[in-house]
Formats: structure tokens, sequence, C-alpha cells
């Protein structure tokens, strides 16, 4: 994949200078033993933090190093000024935890009260209004800091992705998907770039990528992905002269950012003067982990490109769609545990990946834009989706939304794409989440006010969005929440 970040965690041990210095130093070294038995390999500066000093000199050490993430370990009680001053002049997400006592026979001149510490930081860095992650567990022996620093590094490639992303949106937003629209100063708090461009500068962009050298290859790689499904031949060179232009815009107009997510607008001029739909190149990008959102969705596609960091794996943005009817349920067992109001179908006309549809998936047409456009007759303009149902497995559908008011918000809930057939069109699949029906009344309804769209990712990787998006916006995010407690404006004599 590109268009990710590349982690590279450091780590400093610090140490409280009423304390033996040397007791951090081994308790560092046994860590990153443990760390890089699991294959995690992390960046030290031999400077160990005692004072103002050493903190200047480990940052600076540190960065020089090539370290863009950052674990603070307390080694003992540790010095809580210079460690925030340390974490203050870092650049990167940071993460504290402490040394747990390992030795009952050695609890005089080898006890460290990292446990005590931890208090007087947290408090410290409180005070400073500056913001890290805090494990579940802060405290702890390597084995289990080793669990806690590989959950960071997934956090923190969300937290770099966003920091240095930039979002380019192509036309305004449609008066029907108002929905989707939202003010952008919330990005611009979380540190996202947008830049915004007309739908006439995307088709000057596309005219001028006719005679781009690399068309005929992304045609030909086109033909071999699609096998069997190539099943308009005549169209794909269309595709990839436009996969091109993305891609080359992209690449000339990262400015001071290092990423790129699309936003465009791809209906109903856009058939009419461009010739096709745009959902089988979004598929493609989106693979290689470029996200492209529908409809203008910034926000949407800042939610998959922060669904595709967390899951370390390909995302796509789907409608939460509608309904399933209850005769396509055949017996109990094919709800794989899961109650009838927790399905709904998720949707879109067909720019999820290859490889997150069943084998069996083709180029078609968009069947609503045709009714709209060409009235159903044979399709001219309206061909180019990918069109397919999704893979049987594990996700997690996630959303970042910026509200009127400029606050963030956002969601998380896990499930699975069950093994149903959906029998409809489209990129679309069965997808079961637990307790949906409160959490779609209470939550997307009236809790947040979310949009249709909703970033999925594919596998369960609601931990890492949970930790990331309270670092990254000092917010929880909403999940689905037990039977037994009620969501905020639910009524409790319905439920009596």
């Amino acid at each position: 994949m590109i268009n990710v970040p590349d982690v590279k965690l450091g780590i400093v041990v610090v140490s409280r200078d009423c304390f033996p210095i040397e007791l951090s130093r081994k308790r560092l070294v046994k860590l990153l033993q443990v760390t890089k038995k699991a294959g995690i390999n992390m960046i030290h500066t031999e400077t160990i933090v005692e004072n103002e000093s050493d903190a200047l000199k480990a940052s600076a050490d540190l960065y020089e190093k090539g370290a863009n993430a950052l674990v603070v370990y307390l080694g003992n009680f540790g010095p809580e000024g210079p460690t925030s001053i340390m974490i203050e002049k870092f650049h990167g997400p940071v993460m504290i935890c402490a040394a747990a006592e390992e030795d009952g026979e050695n609890l005089i001149a080898g006890r460290g009260d990292a446990f005590c510490g931890m208090l007087n930081l947290s408090y410290n860095l409180s005070l400073k209004k500056l913001r890290v992650h805090i494990p579940e567990k802060p405290v702890a022996l390597p084995e289990s800091l080793m669990h806690e620093i590989a959950h960071f590094k997934k956090i923190a490639a969300a937290v770099i992705g966003v920091k240095k992303l930039k979002v380019i949106g192509f036309g305004p937003r449609p008066q029907d998907f108002y929905a989707c629209n939202a003010p952008i100063k919330p990005l611009y708090d979380l540190g996202i770039e947008v830049m915004e461009n007309s739908e006439l500068d995307l088709l000057e962009i596309y005219k001028s990528a006719e005679n781009n050298s690399d068309v005929k290859e992304i045609t030909k790689e086109m033909e071999n992905e699609l096998g069997k499904g190539n099943t308009y031949p005549d169209l794909l060179k269309k595709l990839a002269q436009y996969e091109s232009a993305l891609l080359k815009f992209m690449n000339d107009n990262k400015g001071s950012r290092k990423y790129i997510a699309f936003a465009g607008k791809c209906w109903p001029a856009f058939e009419r003067a461009f010739g096709f739909v745009p959902c089988y190149v979004n598929s493609r990008l989106a693979s290689k982990g470029i996200p492209v959102a529908c409809e203008v969705d910034i926000y949407g596609a800042v939610s998959e490109y922060i669904a595709q960091l967390a899951s370390g794996g390909t995302a796509t943005i789907l409608d939460i769609n509608n309904t399933v009817p209850p005769n396509m349920i055949k017996n109990a067992k094919s709800l794989e545990g899961f109650d009838f109001s927790d399905l709904f179908m998720g949707f879109h006309c067909g720019n999820t990946p290859k490889c997150c549809i069943r084998k069996d998936c083709s180029i078609k047409y968009q069947l609503i834009m045709n009714r709209l456009m060409e009235s159903g007759r044979e399709p001219d303009i309206t061909r180019g989706t990918l069109e397919g149902y999704l893979k049987p497995g594990d996700v997690t559908m996630f959303r970042l939304q910026g509200t009127a008011s400029c606050e963030i918000r956002s969601y998380a809930a896990e499930g699975k794409v069950l093994n149903l057939e959906p029998n409809s069109f489209g990129s679309i699949g069965v997808i079961a989440i637990k307790g949906l029906s409160r959490f779609y009344r209470h939550v997307l309804i009236s809790g947040g006010n979310f949009p249709h769209h909703t970033a999925i990712a594919f596998n369960h990787s609601g931990s890492v969005l949970f930790d990331a998006v309270k670092l990254l916006a000092g917010m929880n995010l909403s999940s689905p929440i037990t039977e037994k407690n009620l969501y905020s404006g639910e009524n409790p004599f319905m439920r009596s």
C-alpha cells in the first residue's frame, strides 16, 4: 500500500534523580528485548531523562534518528516536569507507560515506585494540556507492555496520517446530499488540509491525461485484475486515463502534506461530461491506500482513511442503506448468533476494492443513474461500477463527522458481513452489528445526527479507532451499549 505512514517508534526511559538510574536502564534493556523478540523494533536514545537538559537532548536525538512516534517509559518514579517538557518538544504522538515491580525479594534497592510516578506525570500533562495515549494498564511488566506498544503503533499510524493528510475535493455538494456537508473548520483543528476544486477543473485534468505514458499500463492492470469480469473492454482506456489523471494530480498537489484522500462529485453531470461512472477507479485507488469518497463527502474520505490506518488494511465507504427482508433469513443458523434487528445492508454503487468482494465481481453499470440519465436503455455513460457481494467476515463501521456548530463527533461499531446473498446490485452485503437497532436510533439518528455514509474496515479495529480518536480529538467515540444500559435520550418506559 502507498499513501500510508511508516511508523518509526522511539523509546526513552526516564528516572527521578533520587532513585537509582541503573534501575531504569536495566528495565529499558529488558523491555527492548521483549519487544524486539515480538518483531517491534524501536529507536532508543542512550540519554536517560533526569532533568530538563536531558529532556531536550533526548528529544533531539530521537528526531535525528528518525523516530516519529514516542514511547515514554518510567523506569522508576520519574521526573514529571522534565518528562512533560520532553513530550511537549517531541514532534509526534506519544504513549506513556511505566515499569511494574518485578521481584518481591528486592523491594528496597530495587523498588521503582513508577505506579506512583504515573499519577504525577498524568497530572502534569493535564496542567500543560498535553494529549498522550495512556494504555488501559499503563504500569506493567515488559510482556504486557509489549502488547500495549503494538497497539500504540497502530494508533500512531492513524494520528501521523491525519496530521499530514490533505483532502482534495472536486465539485460542490449536491443538493440532495446536504447531510454529508459540514463545516471544514473541525478538519483544520485536527491538522488536516483541505483543497477544493470545481468539476471543470477535474474535467480539464482528465482531458490533459489522454497521452500520459502510464495509461496503457493501467489499462493492462485493469484487464488482468478483472479477468472474466471485464464486461466492457472498450471502457477501460477511459477509466485508465481517469486513474492516471488523479494519480498525477495527487503527486503534483501534495504540497506541504504527505498523504492524500479524494472526495468527488460523481453525478449527475459527471457521466455526461466524462462518459462513464468513476466507481471502479475509486475502488482501485482505495486498494492502493488512497480513499475516494463519493458525493464530495470530505468527512467520509477522512473516515475511510482513518479506518484504513487503524485496521492496517483496505477500507471502503458504504451507505447504511436498507433493511433486510425477513424472508431472506432461512433459519437462525444463518444469522450466526445475531438477532434479525442487528442486520442492515451496506451498499454503494461499485466503489469497494476487488479484494473485499467475493470472486464473482465484474464491471457493470449504475442502475439508479441509468434510470435517471438513460431512461433504462442500454447503458453507455452510466457504465463503470465494480459490482459484487462483500466477502463474509469481520468488519468495523466508523464515521468521523463535523457538526454545524464545528464540533467533532464519531462512532465505531464492530460486526460481521454475513454469508447471505443480498440479491441486489452494487457493492453490497448483509452486515450484522450487535445492538444495531438501538444504536441506529439513539446514536446515528438522535445522538450524533450522522449521515448515511460509513467507512468500513474489514477486520475488528474498534479498540484502535477509539484510542486514535481520543488522541486526535480529545473525545470518546460512540459505540453500541449493552441491553442493560440506556442511551442518552432513550425512553426508559419503552423498555420496561
